[in-house]
């Protein structure tokens, strides 16, 4: 048994698990919410554990810029490296690192391993990274598209290639994670070639209560015209926007109602939450040229039946065809819906971001 003890620490809450890496199951798990403290969160933490005493601690940071292009073993300069990119995550990034440290202190003896939601996108080519605005401001600010749910798409990107029995590093296409935060992102032999995230979380998908890509000018059209302040737009477009600003609704079921019920706003709001996911899809397949599956993954994903068939509608031209009877079946594990015709698989994957960060944790220190 290998028992590793993953993490994932915020501003005000800390949510554990303790995994056995080779049975791939969970021993034990929990949440502890309204930390203060992150030291007393541990003390809590450890006085409910039960199970083995784990042989490492794995942490779930969101934010590792261009410095960590993959799982990292903690140490000084490492936490330094961390908090130099809060203001690239400042709701993200300093509860991370509080909870590494509380880790430090809990379990002394222990390696502590750190894996980055950005780093599954290290491998994007500069033509998919990079903003078209000055070098010198790039270089400067750290400026470009970093992407996130990175550890998601590492587990789904392997256990997606095993179910279609192709080699991971030949393996390409799109998948979608859909969750109140959502994302897609385009797979090239493996590895990450784009996505739909950029600096920040804010661009791509429409999300629960994100815009998603947005004209930037809105920053100084909302600032000349409704006197709203840098802040102010941020809240609005962070906050208050997305599936939120359409329906006064920010979870996707509750949409769904509303438009069953007749909302023609709550329909309106499906249609573009839909299209805005169909572009990137089109985008993507452009820029792979070859595509062997589309995935859904993540809390909508696994389980809208309506969102795959909005989504997946009219995508015949891809060799995309959903099967309505396979779609609105419920199951654990990875499946296909394909319909016989297809010629593109499209799957529903559950993701298991924890897992995927004690696996990372097993092969870098175990």
């Amino acid at each position: 048994m290998k028992p590793v003890l993953v993490i994932n620490s915020g501003s005000s809450s800390l949510k554990y698990q303790l995994i056995d890496v080779e049975a791939k199951t969970s021993l034990d798990s929990g949440l502890i919410e309204r930390v203060t403290d992150h030291r007393v969160a541990f003390e809590q933490m450890l006085s409910a554990l039960s199970g083995p005493a784990p042989i490492a601690v794995g942490h779930r940071v969101v934010h590792g810029g261009s410095l960590f292009p993959s799982a990292t073993i903690v140490n000084e300069k490492v936490l330094e490296g961390i908090e130099s990119l809060s203001d690239l995550a400042p709701l993200h990034n300093p509860g991370n690192l509080a909870g590494v440290r509380a880790a430090m202190e809990a379990f002394p003896e222990l390696p502590q391993v750190v894996v980055f939601d950005t780093a599954f996108h290290q491998t994007m080519p500069i033509s998919s990274y990079r903003y078209a605005i000055p070098l010198e401001l790039e270089k400067e600010h750290q400026l470009r598209r970093y992407g996130f749910h990175g550890t998601s798409y590492a587990y789904v990107t392997k256990k997606a290639a095993e179910f279609i029995g192709k080699p991971v590093d030949e393996f390409n296409a799109i998948i979608l994670h859909l969750g109140n935060g959502a994302s897609a992102c385009a797979i090239k032999n493996g590895k990450s070639f784009d996505t739909s995230m950029g600096l920040t979380p804010l661009q791509g998908l429409v999300m629960g209560t994100r815009s998603g890509d947005i004209d930037p000018a809105v920053f100084s059209y909302l600032n000349r015209v409704a006197g709203l302040g840098v802040q102010e737009i941020d809240d609005l477009l962070n906050k208050k926007s997305g599936l939120a600003g359409l329906t006064g609704a920010s979870d996707l079921r509750d949409v769904i109602e509303l438009s069953d019920a007749g909302n023609e706003d709550a329909k309106a709001a499906l249609a573009i939450y839909a299209q805005r996911i169909k572009h990137y899809i089109g985008a993507f397949a452009a820029e792979l040229g070859r595509i062997d599956a589309l995935v859904f993954t993540a809390g909508v994903g696994e389980n809208s039946v309506l969102v795959r068939s909005l989504v997946t509608e009219n995508l015949d031209l891809l060799g995309i065809k959903v099967d309505e009877e396979r779609n609105i079946q419920r199951s654990s594990e990875a499946r296909s819906i394909s319909h016989v015709d297809a010629t593109v698989h499209t799957l529903v994957v559950p993701t298991n971001e924890e897992l995927e960060i004690a696996i990372q944790v097993a092969e870098l220190c175990l």
